[in-house]
């Protein structure tokens, strides 16, 4: 008889003990090459487990909400006839089973079982299931996470979860008297969210977010509450560099990568980032960590929400070899085939509205960089020489900033440096 082989969690990049949110496969199910087995979920993207071979489930070893790092074991496989090379196990780090997460009862109800309504103020299971970005969030506010009813999927604690078990918890405790040493609650001034029943004024719908959306949301309001931001405009002259970039585009009915503003865009990112290193930094303990490589993320638009997909070594890419790679983070974007690498090592972020509209906008900062570009749609515009108007292609810039790593003057200067670049293109190979 054929002995089961083990599946392993594969190379995920920098991310450890992931919880499982979704297991997709049952014992007898039968799998293909490729096919998905788990589901992991970190603060910053879904991911899921393929099965390295073809064959039949076994023995699962995972269960909802068990926390998963490369090289543990998920299941065991039966292979297929066509499948009879074992798939390799992972040797860094050592291969081991996922050990679940040990509630002190043998007796205890499972971890993400909905909690009566006596006890939706008091959830009593040993596992709170949050994602790292509401963990920290509950130690800020020195909340027990296994007191918090979730309201996500399979009772997972969200942001909004947090926040309304604190201001619960305000409301129900006098507010203390402020101390030279001990600030009044930041919390005691806020009302509740208003929540009213919107059926009572029309037709509505419920709809539930997307996991990329549900993160985004928590994440975005995350850095826009915990950052100082500021946000500076400018205007960039690309009428010489639009004229370049169409040569190196092929011509119509040709194969071949077409070359959008946002390769120059990061390549003036990267001259910027070079001219003031201030800029290429991250805060980790109360110090800076200043960083040597040039790693940029650009906003890829998708059904699911934007997402952040991270060209690596860009100031050793030029714009067309940039752009190759942009296209095809983006394709995966839109797939859902991101992997954990391919949104990670970040430097600096930009966001470009191509094509979309608008005359400006100011984009929030993706921690723990500490600073982002926003380009909005490029317009004809008359520009005075000295003697005369003159139509001029115009792109409109902004940068939104850290205070606490950079000042105006910094900022202005950095702007205007990657605009002098986007106005003549053959500074970007100085």
């Amino acid at each position: 008889m054929t002995e089961p082989v083990d599946i392993h969690v594969p190379d995920i990049g920098d991310f450890k003990q992931i919880p499982v949110i979704s297991i997709l496969v049952a014992p007898g199910t039968t799998v293909a090459e490729g096919d998905p087995l788990v589901e992991l979920e970190s603060d910053k993207a879904t991911m899921e487990v393929p099965s390295p071979v073809a064959g039949t489930v076994h023995t699962i070893h995972v269960k909802m909400g068990d926390r998963l790092s490369q090289g543990d074991c998920v299941l065991s496989l039966l292979m297929a006839d066509s499948s009879r090379t074992p798939p390799p196990t992972p040797t860094s780090p050592p291969a081991r089973r996922a050990q679940a997460n040990v509630t002190p009862n043998a007796d205890q109800a499972p971890p993400f079982a909905q909690p009566s309504t006596a006890a939706a103020e008091n959830q009593t299971s040993a596992i709170a299931y949050a994602s790292p970005s509401v963990r920290q969030l509950a130690r800020e506010l020195d909340i027990d996470l296994t007191s918090v009813l979730g309201s996500g999927d399979h009772s997972r604690i969200l942001r909004d979860d947090v926040l309304a078990f604190a201001k619960r918890a305000i409301a129900r405790a006098p507010i203390p008297t402020s101390t030279p040493h001990q600030p009044p609650n930041a919390f005691a001034d806020l009302p509740p969210w208003p929540e009213p029943d919107h059926s009572k004024f029309g037709p509505v719908d419920m709809r539930e977010l997307s996991r990329i959306q549900k993160l985004s949301a928590a994440n975005l309001a995350r850095n826009w509450v915990t950052i100082p931001h500021v946000t500076n405009f400018d205007k960039a002259d690309v009428t010489e560099t639009e004229q370049f970039r169409k040569l190196l585009n092929p011509k119509p009915g040709h194969d071949g990568v077409k070359v959008t503003m946002l390769a120059f865009l990061i390549k003036a990112s990267v001259s910027a980032l070079k001219a003031f290193p201030r800029f290429n930094v991250s805060f980790a303990g109360g110090r800076l960590v200043e960083k040597h490589y040039y790693n940029i993320g650009f906003a890829a638009d998708t059904a699911d929400g934007l997402v952040v997909a991270v060209i690596p070594d860009c100031d050793r890419k030029g714009v067309v070899e940039i752009a190759i790679e942009a296209r095809r983070l983006a394709e995966k974007a839109r797939a859902g085939k991101l992997a954990p690498r391919d949104m990670s090592g970040g430097c600096f972020t930009v966001s470009s509205l191509g094509g979309i509209g608008g005359t400006g906008f100011t984009p929030i900062i993706n921690a723990p960089e500490v600073a982002i570009l926003g380009a909005a749609p490029a317009e004809i515009a008359p520009v005075w020489t000295g003697e005369q108007f003159m139509p001029r292609l115009i792109l409109p810039l902004s940068l939104s900033w850290d205070h606490r790593a950079v000042d105006g003057a910094m900022a202005a200067r950095f702007l205007g440096h990657i605009a002098s670049c986007l106005e003549d293109a053959r500074k970007l190979m100085l």
